[in-house]
């Protein structure tokens, strides 16, 4: 059964929320994250992507990059720009995107429950990433990122949550992108007692983002074990920082599919080779959009086309059914030569965010041919990781996303 706990954790002094907290570290590349905090130097992203402070000339994974996020890291809470917590608390971290808003429980998860498979994966992991994260924990002696984790549907932490959110938030404010956020401090020994028990009725839960801050927080864990042949396993380094959501309330964006080239052929010759699996339909300049499973758009040239899977190639298994596996296994690795997806630089994947538009910016800039993608749902996700199985990269998009550096847990 999961072991979720609560945490003393460090937060943003009042007032200062808006300011310090960030999009997650992975969200950005160098150039991308050194003008977030040329902009704002306020902004997590300074401890976070700590090559910030930094010139090119230096690597982006050199050793005083960690010493510098852990100097600013500490800097600031002497300077109390971060506040840690009396005693150990559950949180509530509610975002609204829209007119459509999810509350997840912050509080800590069990790396034994992940050696365990209580906390379920369906990605796999690089070690060049994990390895970048597992400098930066350590270094900094603090996880700065929360885990997404995901729950089934559970009666009793749904009514704790609404009873909370009766209360006023201790923090409100809206980013730069408009999304509201709000957090609640669940401090009463009552109320804590009952979510950590009812957690502990709880068979799995889910990753939904964040398989390399996770395995990263883990490895870290495991690290502090050997360094500590003593330890007793209720150490904080025992455990990692997450957000827990109802599955519920979770939506999952289209994670589409650029592609550089049309592998040697023709436009003709491509588009007669692909109708050997799925049926073609020209939809013209308006952007198509798949609004059922097993359907796909596609844009090339200047014109969009509405693909339809065949029945033959449509499967109940659990891997092999998802759309993004239909892709790949009868269109992108036979026809367009993408073999391994995760490591072929002829492909690239734009978030479902972005729209169709930067779909169709990519083609008439660095790529030939688009696919705009049905949602994989968190139903299948879960399917996935409940079969001990994994989904092929880049299969789910979460909005939105958990911003850092409003909770840190201190190992």
């Amino acid at each position: 059964m999961a072991e979720i706990r609560p945490f003393a954790a460090y937060r943003p002094a009042p007032g200062k929320e808006s300011i310090i907290a960030a999009l997650p570290y992975d969200v950005y590349n160098r150039k991308e994250a050194f003008r977030v905090v040329q902009k704002n130097p306020d902004s997590f992203l300074a401890i976070d992507r700590a090559e910030t402070g930094f010139d090119d000339s230096v690597d982006t994974y050199a050793p005083e990059v960690y010493e510098r996020a852990a100097a600013l890291l500490q800097k600031w809470i002497s300077e109390g720009r971060f506040v840690k917590d009396e005693k150990t608390c559950y949180y509530l971290y509610e975002q609204r995107m829209d007119e459509r808003t999810q509350t997840g429980i912050v509080a800590c998860a069990s790396i034994d429950d992940y050696l365990n498979n209580i906390i379920k994966k369906h990605e796999n992991t690089r070690a060049d990433k994990e390895l970048d994260r597992i400098r930066h924990v350590d270094t900094c002696n603090m996880q700065t990122g929360p885990i997404f984790l995901a729950y089934k549907r559970n009666d009793v932490l749904k009514r704790i949550i609404c009873d909370t959110k009766k209360n006023p938030p201790v923090c409100d404010f809206i980013t730069e992108d408009g999304i509201g956020h709000k957090i609640w401090v669940i401090g009463e020994e009552k109320v804590i007692s009952e979510i950590h028990e009812e957690f502990s009725r709880i068979r799995a839960v889910y990753i939904a983002d964040g398989h390399h801050r996770c395995a990263s927080a883990v490895k870290v864990g495991l690290k502090r074990r050997e360094e500590n042949p003593g330890y007793t396993g209720k150490e904080e380094f025992n455990y990692f920082l997450s957000v827990l959501f109802q599955d519920e309330e979770l939506h999952i964006l289209d994670y589409n599919r650029v592609v550089k080239d049309l592998n040697g052929m023709s436009e003709d010759e491509f588009l007669e080779k692909l109708t050997e699996h799925f049926a073609l339909t020209e939809m013209g300049t308006e952007a198509f959009r798949p609004d059922r499973k097993g359907t796909f758009g596609m844009y090339m040239g200047n014109t969009w086309y509405k693909l339809t899977a065949s029945e033959k190639i449509c499967s109940d298994d659990v891997v092999k059914g998802l759309d993004v596996s239909l892709l790949q296994d009868y269109l992108l690795g036979p026809v367009l030569g993408i073999g391994d997806p995760k490591t072929d630089r002829r492909i690239d994947f734009v978030g479902g965010i972005r729209g169709p538009e930067e779909l169709e910016r990519r083609v008439h800039s660095d790529m030939k041919v688009a696919f705009s993608m049905y949602p994989t749902s968190i139903r299948e996700l879960e399917k996935v990781a409940d079969a001990g199985m994994l989904m092929p990269p880049k299969s789910t998009w979460f909005e939105p996303k958990l911003r850092s550096g409003l909770f840190l847990h201190e190992l």
